[in-house]
């Protein structure tokens, strides 16, 4: 095995006893996977077809618990049920899980078998139908960076995480003796990922003490968001499997580097063209592609709660740690919100450098592109591009500061209505809302530390 599977190839390996088990998931919308683990014998005989969850799945927090305020579901409507229908064009196996395969589902009604609005992967493959209508494919890819310790999952729980153990202790962008001492994780989820059936390129260190990142090849913008939730679950269950622990938070201590997912997107011609691409213009950069960079400038600030979904995600914005705080584009410039990358070739694209470690890449990717279109579908003329150091331009366009300042402009967002629907607005700024809330209310150690003696 080594790709995407074919029923008859599960059944085969089945069979051959290579296979027991398949889970069955869908994203959610912090962008976990959730779902099943089905005996192959009964995914074989029938569970391939569809099978049921609680739509509460769709309406919680991280800590899963039941939020109310949703309009979709609540304790008032029963929480009822939503169809989990697998998508067997994602069927694969999972190397670092013994006998185990994969297929990721999409959630319909049960009576009306329409997808649910509110859906994460619904969301993007709307935006997707989108620019398929104006003739376009929608490519991406998206790096993927986070912590590695030498503590488990369970030896943080038992004991705290105020002594996290990075794995390395001094910055190892590039670092290859450092990461030579990484091998057995990182050389594990290379193979495994590449088992099933998932293009890595390549991993490396990142910017500081214990960060790596891993590089999957761009494809199609579904598939790179299913690409995305697979690597992340595929890096925390083989850390877990020797013993480490891994985290995905945009920043994980004030010290240090945040850890990015930076989007890197491109539209192509149904036949193979980059649309992006202009030989004889600026930076190789048609006019198309300018149309939708105005696009995602005119709109970042609305679309950054999908970005940075979590109150911790705002602090990763800050000076002088790669991550950007001003919304405006520069050709290969790393202090600038979006980067154009690829100038003067059919690789030439955009990067929008906004997003952290703890995106939902459905969400972040749909964002974008809805915002790409917007530019396109309006015909929007570029702003300037901005040159030299981005943390200094004092008149540029901020980054929100806040999530409680980007939920207040998603709710507000004409463009994002017209795109996602009044609904799905309403829904993820409600989530949003009750993260705030939550931070809000609790103690933190910091509050201790601070305050116990002294205040």
């Amino acid at each position: 095995m080594g790709a995407e599977m074919t029923l008859q190839d599960l059944q085969k390996a089945f069979d051959a006893g290579e296979i027991d088990t398949v889970l069955v998931a869908a994203p959610d919308m912090q962008g976990r996977l959730m779902g099943k683990r089905f005996h192959a014998a009964h995914f074989l005989a029938s569970g391939y077809e569809e099978t049921h969850c609680c739509n509460y799945l769709l309406a919680t927090d991280m800590e899963m618990l039941t939020v109310e305020g949703y309009e979709s579901t609540s304790w008032a409507k029963g929480y009822g049920d939503y169809t989990m229908k697998p998508d067997l064009a994602t069927l694969r196996p999972l190397p670092w899980l013994e006998g185990t395969a994969l297929v990721l589902c999409d959630l319909v009604d049960h009576h009306t078998h329409e997808e649910i609005s509110i859906s994460p992967r619904a969301i993007l493959k709307r935006q997707i139908a989108r620019a398929q209508a104006l003739g376009y494919v929608a490519m991406a890819a998206t790096e993927l960076e986070f912590y590695i310790f030498e503590q488990s999952y369970e030896a943080l729980r038992d004991a705290g995480t105020e002594r996290l153990t990075p794995i390395s202790a001094y910055n190892e962008d590039y670092h290859l003796f450092q990461t030579t001492k990484e091998e057995p994780l990182m050389r594990a989820l290379r193979n495994g990922l590449y088992g099933a059936g998932i293009p890595v390129e390549n991993s490396k260190g990142e910017a500081e003490a214990g960060q790596a990142e891993i590089n999957i090849r761009y494809a199609d913008m579904l598939t790179t968001a299913d690409y995305h939730v697979i690597t992340k679950q595929a890096t925390k269950e083989i850390a877990h499997g020797l013993g480490k622990s891994v985290t995905f938070m945009a920043k994980y201590d004030h010290r240090r580097a945040g850890s990015s997912s930076h989007v890197h997107q491109s539209l192509w011609t149904p036949e193979g063209a980059a649309a992006f691409m202009d030989r004889d213009a600026e930076y190789g950069m048609s006019a198309l592609m300018r149309q939708y960079m105005a696009g995602q400038l005119a709109h970042a600030r609305e679309i950054t709660a999908f970005l940075a979904p979590n109150v911790n995600s705002y602090k990763r914005f800050c000076t002088g740690m790669f991550a950007p705080t001003k919304a405006v584009w520069s050709l290969d410039n790393r202090t600038a919100g979006f980067r154009v990358c690829g100038d003067g070739s059919k690789a030439v694209r955009v990067e929008c450098r906004i997003g952290g470690a703890d995106l939902n890449p459905y969400l972040a990717c749909a964002a974008l592109l809805a915002a790409g279109l917007a530019g396109i579908e309006q015909g929007m003329a570029l702003e300037p591009e901005l040159r030299g150091d981005m943390y200094g331009a004092r008149e540029a366009r901020e980054i929100p500061k806040t999530l409680r300042e980007a939920a207040d402009l998603l709710e507000g967002s004409e463009m994002l209505r017209a795109a996602f629907g009044d609904e799905v607005v309403a829904h993820y700024t409600h989530a949003a809302r009750w993260e705030i809330a939550e931070h809000d209310r609790v103690v933190t150690d910091w509050e201790r530390r601070r305050l116990l003696e002294r205040g």
